[in-house]
């Protein structure tokens, strides 16, 4: 690769975020001017870790979240019934 993927427009960057892999590599096509395959491999050579400045350790959905409440829970009948509040 050239590098295309190492500094991608701010809009196809925003698209490829919302899950529209399509819809970026059009606007990569019309911005840059480059043919299909080119943009086509930017976007598929594109990770958010490549981005500067911020790469993002917690990722929204899943049932991480759950699995922690539920723990939380747990952990806090377990106390609850330590101490006699049941």
């Amino acid at each position: 690769m050239t590098g295309l993927d190492q500094d991608l427009p701010a809009e196809v960057v925003a698209a490829l975020e919302r899950g529209q892999k399509i819809e970026a590599i059009k606007l990569l096509r019309e911005l840059r001017g480059i043919g299909l395959k080119e943009a086509k491999d930017a976007v598929d050579d594109y990770t958010p870790e490549r981005r500067s400045g911020s790469a993002s350790v917690v990722q929204s959905g899943g049932r991480g979240g759950i699995f922690w409440l539920l723990g939380l829970l747990v952990l806090g009948a377990a106390v609850a019934w330590w101490f006699g509040a049941f």
